[in-house]
């Protein structure tokens, strides 16, 4: 709240055609202003003009004027609005002092026709109403994208941890890999002392032993070469058993997915077309609802000269005072701007009252139309999303089967070239056996053992070689598993916090009302009024074609019967005094919740007279204490009641 009061630096306020101002400069300074004054005296259009400076669109253009402006100055910073005629419509220009005012014009700009106040006496949704500022779109957004970023990291953790549970295995590969070459090792060396020792003791010429040593050798070779096919035909036998395994899980997966042909946009768009134009017609309604409300408020307001002044000629010439007082100086009756006779100005009041009803349904429907729109855009989308997998699923079993082919191929091929080597190694074995003499038996069979263990602690090292990169492999990517956790833990929170903001703001705008609205009935004593209250439930309500959990405030009003026993009454049975404080106490919950005192120190009360003088007093009191400027328009009997210290403004 530190931030409500720290702008305590004068305003001065400069108007040209707003509302009924012609012009005026009022200067004020922080805290309470009170515009006291009688009806039609341009306190409303005051207000308006304040408005407009902050940076609302709910200001009106001087009825006989083209073009209007307002400046604002704090401090020794300033703010523009211009309001110009163009084209029929009033459009605005210049540098406000905020760029949305949507949060100001619900919670801080608190006229009579003030959303947040009609919202209780109308009965309208008031969780709506609080979370409107609450860009609950972007925050489902950022869950998502946070939900997908987390589902990969949960991925990758997973493969790290499977990858984990590999690395005993793989050392204890390891661990009896490098025995097996030791014993492989000490066994070849033994057989070469053999071999060199039965050498010695053979005389043979040099010729004789080198050819059988050559042959001997390419003996080992081409067994050697025999292995390698070997392990080749077992790892393509292999792939060709994981392909043929995925090959069969997409065809089950192509089974289980829609046969999406055709493009769904196609199907789609004349579905989109016809909600566009209900759409349009419901803008268009909307619009033109907003302008005769608006018109028929500034007419209550007395802010129409132009208007005024030609009622004013058609009025009866014996009649007492000019047309514009007895539009304001009775309380109960006007004169129809539209057909110039005199009616009660409560059947004005609650046609027009009609009018925004009929309005707020127009935005309900309008609401519920954006909702079936998004509904079937994400129904589009899936669609999209189905036939892109079937495209994909397509495409790999596509390449699954060529390369099942090239395999088959290559497989065919390794097992003829086994075939050839084996033929090879059988002439090789025969020529050996025909150089093979009695004496030189025992000199062979060890040439041939030593081959074999040369053979088998070749084969040996190579698999310790690839368990030895495996283990490095895992190794290098578990460094990387505390920080995904880590990543994945800031996710987290992050996604807790999103899930949970929506509900805490609900709590809190819950707890800001009840609390105020508890001090303010305390304040002002009501008579049998014991309690009003808002209580947050879970229903399940409709949007478009789904029925889906939202949240609901039910308002509960609480009574004391003259015998001391309480029962819960409603809204409807509340007099007009006590439904005015009760949605002006509602919006300083909206005022709180969302810290609009950090955007706008403001907060401007207008049209209060259905509450008596010394409860406006108290509540002008209370409110004080959260805005830097609270600027009141009031009747001067009202404004009597107030502290004579709170600041005047009589000419504008």
């Amino acid at each position: 709240m530190e931030s409500a009061q720290r702008n305590r630096l004068p305003v001065e306020l400069s108007v040209n055609n707003i509302g009924g101002i012609d012009r005026t400069d009022v200067s004020f300074s922080p805290g309470v202003t009170v515009l006291t004054g009688r009806n039609a005296t341009n306190r409303t259009s005051f207000l308006q003009a304040i408005m407009a400076a902050l940076g609302s669109e709910r200001a009106s253009l001087k009825g006989d004027a083209d073009e209007g402006s307002v400046e604002l100055t704090i401090g020794d910073e300033t703010y523009t609005r211009t309001l110009s005629r163009q084209n029929g419509t009033v459009v605005t220009s210049g540098e406000p002092y905020l760029d949305d005012p949507e949060i100001a014009d619900l919670f801080a700009f608190l006229l009579e026709s003030n959303e947040a106040r009609r919202a209780v006496a109308r009965g309208d949704d008031l969780r709506d109403l609080i979370m409107r500022p609450v860009d609950t779109d972007a925050i489902q957004a950022d869950i998502e994208q946070l939900t997908t970023e987390k589902r990969q990291i949960d991925s990758e953790l997973e493969e790290l941890e499977s990858l984990g549970k590999q690395l005993p295995e793989l050392e204890e590969k390891r661990t009896r890999l490098e025995g097996e070459i030791e014993e492989k090792r000490a066994a070849l060396e033994t057989k070469e002392t053999e071999l060199e020792d039965a050498d010695s003791d053979v005389s043979e010429t040099r010729k004789e032993k080198q050819e059988l040593n050559e042959k001997l050798e390419e003996l080992r070779e081409t067994r050697s070469h025999l292995e390698n096919i070997r392990f080749k035909i077992e790892t393509e036998e292999d792939s060709i058993e994981a392909l043929e395994g995925e090959l069969d899980e997409l065809e089950s997966e192509q089974a289980n997915l829609p046969d999406v042909s055709t493009d769904p946009a196609t199907d789609f768009e004349q579905r989109f077309q016809t909600l566009r134009e209900r759409k349009r017609q419901l803008d268009s309604t909307v619009s033109e609802l907003q302008t005769i409300v608006q018109f028929n408020e500034e007419m209550l307001e007395g802010t129409s000269p132009d208007i005024r002044a030609a009622l004013q000629s058609t009025a009866e010439s014996g009649s007492d005072g000019s047309l514009t007082d007895q539009l304001v100086a009775d309380a109960e009756t006007v004169v129809c701007w539209t057909c110039g006779t005199e009616v009660e100005k409560q059947k004005i009041e609650s046609t027009l009252e009609q009018l925004r009803s009929l309005r707020q349904d127009k935005l309900d429907e309008r609401s519920e139309l954006n909702a079936e729109m998004k509904e079937l855009e994400e129904e589009k989308s899936e669609l999209e999303a189905k036939r892109e997998e079937r495209q994909r699923v397509e495409r790999r079993l596509q390449q699954l089967e060529t390369e099942l082919d090239d395999r088959s191929a290559k497989l065919d091929d390794l097992r003829d070239e086994r075939a050839a080597v084996t033929d090879d190694i059988d002439s090789l074995e025969q020529e050996v056996e025909e150089l093979e003499q009695e004496d030189y038996s025992e000199v062979l069979d060890l040439h041939r053992e030593a081959n074999q263990l040369e053979f088998e602690l070749e084969r040996l090292e190579t698999d310790l070689d690839d368990v030895n990169t495996k283990i490095s492999n895992i190794e290098d990517k578990l460094v990387e598993q505390e920080q995904l956790e880590e990543q994945r833990a800031e996710i987290q929170s992050e996604l807790t916090d999103l899930r949970t903001r929506i509900d805490q703001i609900e709590a809190n705008a819950v707890d800001q009302f009840n609390d105020h609205m508890a001090s303010m009935l305390e304040l002002l004593d009501y008579a049998n009024l014991d309690r009003i209250w808002i209580e947050r439930t879970e229903q399940q309500v409709r949007e478009g074609r789904r029925k889906v959990s939202k949240s609901v405030f039910n308002l509960h009003v609480i009574r004391t019967t003259d015998s001391e026993s309480t029962y819960e009454d409603t809204i409807d049975h509340l007099s007009e005094s006590e439904r005015e404080v009760t949605g002006l106490v509602f919006a300083l919950a909206g005022y709180l919740v969302h810290d609009v005192y950090d955007r706008v120190p403001f907060i401007l009360l207008d049209s209060l007279e259905a509450i008596d003088s010394d409860r406006i007093a108290t509540l002008v009191d209370y409110f004080s204490e959260y805005a830097g400027y609270l600027v009141a328009a009031l009747l001067p009997e009202d404004a009597a009641a107030l502290d004579s210290e709170y600041e005047r403004v009589t000419e504008i």
